[in-house]
């Protein structure tokens, strides 16, 4: 299958890379420290969401700004050995025009740019959670890319793994192609479902990108 776009729009962490045992080590350790009680933690979907609204649903709003930079300083300081590498990765990113791409992230900046450091790949544009005020599944994220691409959002593909961030990606009006590493493909609602990004190539022509996937 031949996609022709402009923009190629990517989800980072289930994505571009994976930190889901940091994830769950540090927010693990963040609900023992608040209080937050196994059964209200284990109600609360941590995938694909900001860390302020998860906060949200589990603390009164005085104590937010307090949580929120205590679990970034919990997770940031996780980020040396706990990060690893999707498959296609580095080799999708490496066949992309610099202009022609962004990540768009639930995470925060300082957090999603240690991630990406730690694995060696650059970024030309990300769209991190202080960006905005609504973030998925409500389309503001990735139409700020598009924004900041200068690309039409509906020659834009998003590439995620959350059901979240494919609602997103949908309510942009962007063709959306899920990825397996963390949802069974029964859960993901998009245009292309692949195992990952080794199932995807492109090649940069005058107008964007010619995108390929398999399958």
């Amino acid at each position: 299958m031949k996609i022709q776009a402009e923009a190629l729009l990517f989800d980072n962490d289930g994505t571009l890379i994976s930190s889901m045992e940091s994830v769950f080590r540090c927010w693990t350790r963040w609900a023992e420290e608040y209080g937050i009680t196994k059964e209200d933690f284990e109600r609360v979907e941590l995938h694909g969401r900001p860390a302020v609204e998860i906060i949200a649903d589990l603390l009164p709003a005085d104590r937010i700004p307090e949580a929120l930079a205590r679990i970034e300083q919990l997770e940031v300081e996780d980020v040396p050995g706990g990060v690893v590498v999707l498959p296609g990765t580095k080799e999708l990113l490496g066949s992309l025009p610099s202009d022609r791409w962004a990540v768009v992230t639930s995470a925060t900046r300082p957090l999603a740019e240690a991630r990406l450091h730690e694995i060696g790949v650059d970024f030309p544009v990300m769209i991190a959670a202080g960006d905005i005020t609504r973030g998925k599944p409500d389309p503001e994220p990735f139409l700020l890319a598009a924004e900041r691409l200068g690309v039409d959002p509906a020659r834009c593909v998003v590439f995620e793994d959350a059901p979240a961030g494919l609602a997103s990606g949908r309510a942009a009006g962007m063709t959306t192609v899920a990825l397996t590493t963390t949802h069974e493909a029964h859960e993901l609602v998009a245009d292309h479902v692949v195992r990952d990004l080794s199932a995807v190539s492109a090649q940069a022509t005058a107008g964007g990108v010619e995108i390929t996937v398999e399958g």
